[in-house]
């Protein structure tokens, strides 16, 4: 199975499948003499653990990262970084009334017909477990792109519900398990998931991803722009079906003179926006902006009704998916996606400096 690498001047690999014994990855490019240590991953780790609310899935896992290469004294070597985590709560029991029957909205299906074998035990390499070692690498990212560019992520919508801007509070994202900014739409999400979660249903979910400090020039005009590859990076998320940069879909219905994002003189030399529609990117090339991307989460496809589906012999059945699942799995994907923002970010600045050197 190819396609498990992401990135190019900075690249990570993972392995390993959802109950399997341990998951990993495998990072390459990263520069020497960064200082790294396990504490410095597991910090973003623990923001992405399953079980901490009843909101998420009640799997325990403790997500303890071990760093097995490319670390000494304390410091990055510029050898590829080895990372690994124990998988300490499989329950592959808990499909074992499903290994001969297709989940629908799952890739079991694909999988399948694809390879002729497929890791029934809660989606195997398909499964969102892999997710965990994406912040891994993510967290890594964070030193190669240093301490004057900041990723951050935030819900914005659970169903039908978004929040409303103009309460927007960065420090409320980090008081919650919804990583929600607005405390006003909190309280009604919290009674709409409770009642989903007992219902045996679940809801997508929008996310936004923002870097700020980001400097420009970032990405390549062409094929390897900016928002491409964060397109792509967004994409590659489990259960995500759509990624925006900036206004995105909304500028379809805006004119030439609204989608504009005018400039003007600024005090230090540099222009001043009057507006960020692009989200930060123009021609594939960050402008020195906000990176402003956002993603839709499909609802969590493993639910507790009865659905009519096939087994691997094209006959009909019903299916029920027990086991531990998320009511909305776009709660945990926040950061996934400040990972991938991360990772996206930490590749396109090496290169940037391989080719050009320091920014202008």
């Amino acid at each position: 199975m190819p396609g498990n690498s992401f990135g190019q001047a900075f690249r990570f690999t993972t392995w390993g499948e959802s109950h399997g014994p341990e998951i990993g990855c495998v990072i390459d490019g990263v520069p020497p003499r960064l200082t790294l240590s396990e504490t410095d991953i597991q910090h973003w780790l623990d923001r992405r653990r399953p079980g901490q609310s009843r909101f998420t899935t009640q799997r325990r896992e403790a997500d303890v990262v071990q760093i097995v290469s490319g670390v000494f004294d304390g410091v990055t070597t510029g050898t590829p970084i080895g990372l690994v985590i124990e998988n300490t709560d499989q329950r592959p029991r808990d499909y074992s009334e499903i290994a001969e029957k297709f989940r629908p909205s799952h890739a079991d299906y694909t999988y399948s017909k694809k390879y002729g074998v497929r890791d029934y035990r809660g989606g195997g390499r398909a499964s969102a477990r892999e997710t965990a070692m994406r912040v891994a690498a993510g967290a890594v990212a964070r030193k190669v792109i240093g301490d004057d560019v900041t990723v951050r992520g935030a819900l914005i919508q659970i169903g039908e519900q978004p929040i409303d801007r103009s309460e927007w509070d960065w420090a409320e994202v980090e008081r919650n398990p919804f990583w929600c900014p607005d405390v006003k739409t909190l309280a009604k999400w919290e009674t709409t998931l409770e009642a989903v979660r007992k219902d045996g249903l679940s809801l997508g979910a929008v996310i936004e991803i923002v870097a700020s400090g980001v400097p420009v020039g970032l990405g390549e005009p062409v094929y390897d722009k900016l928002d491409g590859d964060l397109a792509r990076g967004m994409m590659t998320i489990n259960a995500v079906k759509g990624v925006e940069i900036g206004a995105g879909f909304a500028t379809a219905a805006m004119t030439g003179e609204q989608n504009a994002d005018e400039m003007r003189a600024g005090t230090d030399g540099k222009p001043r926006f009057l507006s960020n529609n692009a989200g930060g990117v123009l021609g594939g090339l960050s402008t020195g902006q906000d990176v402003v991307v956002r993603f839709a989460v499909k609802p969590t496809s493993s639910i507790l009704r009865p659905m009519r589906t096939i087994d691997d012999r094209g006959r009909d059945t019903e299916i029920v998916t027990r086991g531990r699942h998320d009511p909305c799995v776009g709660i945990r994907a926040v950061p996934v996606g400040e990972a991938m923002m991360a990772c996206v970010l930490a590749d396109h600045m090496i290169r940037h400096r391989g080719q050009i050197g320091a920014f202008s």
